[in-house]
Order: structure tokens, then C-alpha cells, then sequence
């Protein structure tokens, strides 16, 4: 399978270096959580991810409602994109020029909204994530373009450690919960 190239800027682009959480494993974030941490259910994003090794791995991404219909349809890295322009203090800059009329005009997100950012974690199977199988099975059976772009189809409720900081902030997936129809 032939990488898409929009995946294949994934590493170079500094809009996804901070929109993707592709650093420690989900277990060492999970070791380092503070007293910040909630545990939550949410509705997630999924979309196969073409691994160096021919695999795939799944991006999960946590998406902010405000800008969720705007992405349906586009790339993890057109949806990252729009919500790092949205919250940009200088939104002149030249990837952030031609994001279309309506979402120029969206307001700022509310100060307490959660997540403040888009949000993804990268997980490589096998995965010791309760209910993983779960995932497998959705990336198994859904239509190859539901995983592909962000999709209403490629979704799964989730149990997740949310961590809020003063600088950003983090989640964990701690458990797949179900894949749709919820």
C-alpha cells in the first residue's frame, strides 16, 4: 500500500509535531499523570495509519466539537491544520489563508472547552488497551474511506484519562468502550 503523501508530511510539519501525542507510550503517560487527571467517556476519531514496517498502526484523535463538521471529510493533517489556525495569534501566516469563508469567521473556542486542541495518540498493534479488539474490528470492517479521512464512521466511545494543564492539555486512552452505532 502506497503512503499517502499527506501522511507522509506527517513528521515534518510543526502543526502535527504538536497536534500528534506520538511521543511516550500511552502506559509511560499514564505513569507520569498528576492530579489534573479526570477520567472521561468520549466519542474519538479513528484513521489507519500506514507504518515503516507495512503495518498499520490507528491514530485515535480527539477533536474539539467547534470544529468537528469542518473536518469531516479531510486528513488528520487539514484538520490539525484548521485547529492550530483557529487558535493562532497570527492567523496571516500562509497555511491559514485559504481555510474557506465560514471557518475564517468562526468565533475563538470557549476558554473552558475540552480539549482546548486537537488531540491524537498513535497506537501500533498488539495493543495491551482494554477492549482493543474493539478498534481492530471497526478498522477491519469499515469502508476503506471512512479510515482514511476523519469520518462520522470511523468513530469509537472511549474511556480516557484527560489531564489538564496550564500549558495544554494531554489525554489517555484507557479503554475502547464501542464502535458504532452508539
Amino acid at each position: 500500500m502506497k503512503t499517502p503523501p499527506y501522511f507522509r508530511t506527517l513528521a515534518a510539519s510543526t502543526i502535527l509535531a504538536s497536534a500528534f501525542l506520538v511521543g511516550p507510550t500511552p502506559s509511560a503517560r499514564a505513569q507520569s499523570a498528576d492530579a489534573n487527571a479526570q477520567q472521561l467517556d468520549e466519542i474519538l476519531f479513528v484513521q489507519t495509519f500506514p507504518l515503516k514496517n507495512g503495518k498499520e498502526g490507528y491514530v485515535v484523535a480527539w477533536i474539539p466539537k467547534p470544529i468537528q463538521n469542518y473536518c469531516v471529510g479531510k486528513t488528520s493533517q487539514q484538520c490539525a491544520t484548521m485547529d492550530f489556525c483557529l487558535r493562532t495569534t497570527t492567523p496571516q501566516v500562509a497555511m491559514c489563508r485559504n481555510l474557506g469563508s465560514a471557518l475564517t469567521h468562526m468565533p475563538p473556542y470557549p476558554r473552558d472547552m475540552r480539549p482546548r486542541r486537537m488531540l491524537s495518540i498513535l497506537f501500533q498493534p498488539p495493543s495491551t488497551i482494554k477492549g482493543f479488539d474493539i478498534l481492530e474490528e471497526l478498522a477491519r470492517s469499515a469502508p476503506r474511506t471512512s479510515l482514511e479521512h476523519i469520518s462520522m464512521d470511523a468513530r469509537i466511545k472511549a474511556r480516557i484519562q484527560f489531564t489538564r494543564r496550564p500549558n495544554d492539555d494531554d489525554f489517555n486512552l484507557l479503554e475502547v468502550l464501542a464502535a458504532p452505532p452508539f
